[in-house]
């Protein structure tokens, strides 16, 4: 099921569900939930969870190939996508949609 987030500030941002699922449990989220709410208050907490988790990610995918295989991680150049490329849209909405005092809803 993909999510489609809204926002009265932006257009609306359509994620696969296994991308959308990720970024609300970064966010502290039910991925479960149908249709849920990024309040106001939420989204500079949100923001940062993102883009601590993306700075994780980035720090893992810097690791060399040996050394996440010795830790039995899964190898980096499995996802060509980092998650700092996937947070930019969900992030710029988030931004937005707080200097508007608008909720994100799903």
């Amino acid at each position: 099921m993909p999510y489609k987030f809204k926002s009265r500030a932006t257009a609306d941002l359509i994620m696969l569900d296994a991308n959308g699922r990720k970024l609300l449990e970064i966010i502290g989220k039910s991925p479960d939930e149908v249709h849920g709410i990024i309040t106001v208050e939420q989204i500079p907490a949100a923001i940062i969870a993102l883009e601590a988790a993306a700075a994780e990610d980035a720090t893992r995918r810097a690791q060399p190939q040996d050394e996440a295989q010795e830790e039995d991680a899964v190898p980096a150049n499995q996802d060509g996508v980092a998650l700092g490329q996937r947070i930019v849209p969900f992030v710029d909405m988030l931004r937005r949609s707080a200097a508007d005092g608008k909720e994100v809803t799903w």
